[in-house]
């Protein structure tokens, strides 16, 4: 393979499907440099906002996600029609080598219209359960690239050879974290204190944000500061709970240097997404996990499950309610500020169950088909 070929990835609408992605694509600068990657996104502002700065080419898809409702179902077929004919052109116009699907509803047509017209394809699967339209495609792919090797029992026997455990692509910044000092400097903290992280991922968690405000309320952190990673939508609120806290804290509603956020934590409060077991893991950040409790697999919380058994982490169950979550929260967290020798056996266990090479994993794997199938 010389001659300058198209990979298209295919998913967005969150962090956890376009980070992925993006760690792929840096890969295949050096697994494939001849490798033109072309994302296949959503029109969703997040997409724009976490692909622009990268220079990749990336192309929104008209397609959302389907609401139980006559009006959602019928939003949710124009959008498909019209995504069917976005796809169709791009797959006869650029003639990609290969798909790979990121997961989620964004993933799903590209795959499809990939494999029916004998496009090698491959899906990324990092979350231990996969997810409905995962399930869908993964008959139709060639390979599906998982973090977890505990996705096998979530899925039937027979797809059995397909599961890669291949680890979770996370981006050549995360892998090497810059120095603390310099990391620390950059985010206005204190070097002299300890740093404890709190994040809901790329769009923030309202429920995280809650509880960590609600537990602060009534306790202060002794010789710790907090880094508040909010989401957008939840910064102002969350500044303004701050404003009536003692505790010392820098909140940022987002930032895409999360090298320099791993690079300071001491101790992370975290939702459980794949992307974000996959860093923590990566960089050996001991952790207290709130799954995402909306989810009706509670795939989230099989994640966080990997980490809890592998002694990486402590796992709060999110009620959804400030006044249930705080006292848990303290409960978790509480034994671990003080307790160096604990967080750094933690860390130990997170680097243990860590795959920092997962993009070259992928990249590899993808490459691999595309020259099958030329």
């Amino acid at each position: 393979m010389s001659e300058p070929i198209t990979i298209l990835l295919a998913g967005g609408g969150t962090g956890g499907h376009l980070y992925p992605g993006i760690a792929v694509a840096e890969a295949l600068r050096s697994v494939a440099p001849h490798v033109k990657p072309v994302f296949l996104c959503t029109t969703k502002d997040i997409d724009r906002v976490i692909l622009e700065p990268t220079g990749y080419e990336f192309i929104p898809q008209p397609i959302i996600p389907w609401k139980k409702s006559i009006s959602g179902t019928l939003r949710f077929a124009k959008a498909l029609r019209e995504t069917w004919d976005v796809v169709r052109k791009i797959i006869k116009d650029r003639k990609p080598a290969a798909v790979l699907g990121l997961g989620g509803y964004a993933a799903g047509l590209a795959v499809r219209m990939a494999a029916g017209k004998k496009v090698p394809t491959a899906l990324l699967n990092p979350d231990v359960i996969p997810g409905e339209a995962n399930k869908l495609l993964m008959k139709r792919t060639a390979a599906v690239c998982c973090q977890f090797g505990q996705t096998a029992a979530y899925v039937e026997p027979a797809l059995h050879p397909k599961l890669k455990v291949t680890g979770c692509p996370i981006r050549g910044d995360i892998r090497q974290l810059p120095p603390r000092d310099a990391a620390l400097a950059r985010l206005g903290l204190n070097p002299s204190m300890n740093t404890l992280v709190v994040t809901g991922a790329s769009l923030g968690a309202q429920t995280v944000n809650e509880a960590v405000l609600a537990m602060l309320a009534d306790t202060t952190l002794r010789g710790w500061q907090i880094l508040h990673l909010s989401g957008r939508d939840h910064a102002a609120a969350v500044r303004a709970g701050y404003g009536k806290i003692a505790t010392r804290a820098v909140v940022i509603d987002f930032t895409p240097a999360m090298a320099d956020v791993w690079a300071v934590a001491d101790l992370a409060v975290s939702r459980s997404g794949a992307s974000s077991c996959a860093e923590l893991t990566a960089c050996g950040v001991p952790s207290i996990l709130l799954p995402y409790p909306f989810h009706k697999d509670m795939h989230q919380r099989a994640n966080a499950k990997v980490l809890v058994d592998a002694g990486a982490a402590a796992l709060v169950d999110d009620e959804r309610d400030a006044r249930i979550n705080s006292p848990r929260l303290w409960a978790a967290i509480e034994p671990l500020l003080y307790d160096d020798p604990r967080r750094r056996a933690m860390s130990d266990a997170a680097r243990k169950l860590g795959k920092p090479d997962a993009a070259e994993n992928v990249a590899r794997l993808v490459t691999d088909l595309a020259q099958s199938g030329r």
